[in-house]
C-alpha cells in the first residue's frame, strides 16, 4: 500500500498552501459503457492503474463532497476483476494542481480527499493531461477519469496532449457535470483523440456517477471484458450491456 502523504504540487507552481477531488443521463452513460468496453483489454489479474482527476474549483463543492462517498466502489469494482491503483489530481484556486502518490485502498483515498476543500479559480485541466501523460510514460497508467464542469483554456493546447495520451492507449473517460455547451464540446473532443469517451451526468445525481466511476475502474482493472463482469453483479450495468450491440 503507498504511504499517505499530503498530495504534492505538479509541474512545481508557486507555494500556495497544502492539503487531494469529484463527478451520469442514461443514453449517454449507456455510450459510455459501450466506448469502453471496445477498448482493448488488459491482462486478467494485473493490477491496474488509474488516475482519477478532478475539478476542485468553487463550483464543485457538492460533487466532490459526492465523490468522497462514491470512490469506495471504484476499489470494490476493480477487487473483483484484479486491483487498483489510484493516484488522485485535483486542481483550485491561483494555480494549485496537485498530486498524491498511488493508493490502493478506498479509506486511504477517502482520507487525503476529506482533506481537500474546493476554492476558487481557473481551470488546469492541462497540467492534469499532461501529469496522465508523464504518469504513462513513467508507471503504466491505463486510464484517465476526468470530472469536471467548465473549460477555461486553449482548446487546440488540450487536444494536442491528449492525442499523445491516444498514442500510448491511455483513454481519458471525461465526465462533464452540467450542460455547458463549450465545455463540452472541448471534453469531448479531449476523450476523442484520447481514445476514450465522454459523458454528462446531472448535478447531485449519485447513482449516475457511481456508475460511471464502476465502469471506469472495470476498465482499468480488467479492460472490456471486465465490463461484461460489471454486468453479472450491478443492474443498471447489465441494462447498460443489454442495449448495447
Amino acid at each position: 500500500m503507498a504511504r499517505e502523504r499530503t498530495p504534492t504540487p505538479i509541474d512545481r507552481p508557486a507555494d500556495h498552501d497544502t492539503s487531494p477531488a469529484p463527478l451520469s443521463a442514461s443514453d449517454e452513460i449507456a455510450a459510455f459503457v459501450a466506448k469502453a468496453r471496445a477498448l482493448s483489454p488488459h491482462a486478467s489479474g494485473a493490477r491496474g492503474r488509474l488516475v482519477f482527476a478532478l475539478d476542485a474549483t468553487m463550483s464543485r463543492q457538492p460533487t466532490w463532497d459526492m465523490a468522497c462517498h462514491l470512490q469506495a466502489d471504484m476499489f470494490r469494482e476493480a477487487a473483483a476483476l484484479g486491483s487498483l491503483d489510484i493516484k488522485l489530481v485535483y486542481y483550485r484556486g491561483l494555480a494549485e494542481c496537485r498530486a498524491s502518490g498511488w493508493v490502493s485502498d478506498s479509506d486511504t483515498l477517502a482520507r487525503l480527499m476529506a482533506k481537500i476543500d474546493c476554492r476558487g479559480g481557473h481551470t488546469q485541466i492541462g497540467r492534469v493531461l499532461a501529469e496522465t501523460r508523464r504518469q504513462a510514460v513513467e508507471s503504466g497508467v491505463r486510464a484517465l477519469v476526468f470530472v469536471g464542469d467548465a473549460v477555461e483554456e486553449s482548446v487546440d493546447a488540450l487536444c494536442a496532449t491528449a492525442g499523445e495520451l491516444g498514442l500510448l492507449k491511455v483513454p481519458a473517460f471525461v465526465f462533464q457535470e452540467g450542460t455547458d455547451p463549450g465545455a463540452e464540446q472541448a471534453l469531448r473532443e479531449i476523450a476523442r483523440l484520447s481514445g476514450g469517451a465522454w459523458c454528462r451526468f446531472d448535478p447531485g445525481a449519485a447513482g449516475q456517477l457511481r456508475e460511471l466511476l464502476r465502469a471506469a475502474a472495470a476498465y482499468a482493472a480488467g479492460g472490456r471484458d471486465a465490463l461484461r463482469q460489471l454486468a453479472q453483479s450491478a443492474q443498471g450495468a447489465a441494462l447498460l450491456l443489454g442495449q448495447m450491440r
